[in-house]
């Protein structure tokens, strides 16, 4: 009898901040189904130096593309997390212009519990962390972060990611990466471009990661 032969799938890796944006992501994994595998590496923070190290040694075997989703504010608060920023932002390009495994660079500014507020109808701008408590219900930024249904929580009662995303300040996007997909043979051709100017406004490129998603739904 012959073996069967194994099919392995292609993967998607997002290496995220921490615990808010990995429980986020795996339950969203489990909750859809895509015809790619979804890999969330939480990287407990650390810095940008940290995501450029962790990102340059993680294997590629079966990688369709890499997503980096980080928080913008630490170049703007921290002293030489920009120039850290800046070396993330390189390898990337290189990555990119390379043509091999495509790096998606996301900057959410000022960081991922403000896209998290995006998704509910009652933000208005408002300060984050009383939002959270007044009207989200959580008796403090931790407890919001350590939420293991966070995903569940900012796509249930009227919120959701597809409002967060028509609420997105497009025009303040640090990066953005243009990209194209032939789904057929599992290629994504990426270019990045990015301006300095616009780091500290607020906005993300987090679009671009629900979109290559969605492209890869069944």
């Amino acid at each position: 009898m012959s073996r069967k032969t194994r099919i392995t799938q292609k993967n998607f890796k997002v290496f995220c901040e921490g615990d808010t944006e990995y429980n986020y992501i795996d339950e969203m994994r489990r909750q859809k189904k895509f015809s790619i595998a979804l890999k969330a590496v939480n990287m407990k923070g650390g810095g940008y130096s940290n995501f450029l190290e962790q990102v340059r040694t993680d294997g590629t075997t079966n990688c369709l593309a890499k997503f980096i989703i980080i928080d913008g504010d630490r170049a703007i608060s921290e002293d030489g997390e920009k120039k850290n920023l800046r070396e993330l932002l390189e390898y990337c390009i290189l990555q990119n212009q390379s043509g091999r495994i495509p790096h998606f660079l996301i900057v959410d500014y000022p960081d991922f519990e403000y896209i998290a507020c995006l998704h509910t109808p009652k933000y208005k701008g408002q300060n984050v962390a009383q939002y959270m408590i007044r009207d989200l219900g959580y008796k403090s930024v931790d407890e919001f972060k350590a939420d293991e249904k966070v995903y569940n929580v900012l796509n249930a009662n009227g919120n959701s990611y597809a409002l967060m995303l028509s609420l997105l300040r497009k025009e303040n996007c640090f990066v953005i990466n243009n990209y194209s997909i032939n789904k057929k043979q599992y290629e994504i051709k990426i270019s990045t471009i990015f301006d300095w100017e616009k780091l500290g406004r607020k906005g993300s490129n987090i679009n671009e990661f629900f979109e290559v998603l969605n492209s890869f739904h069944t």
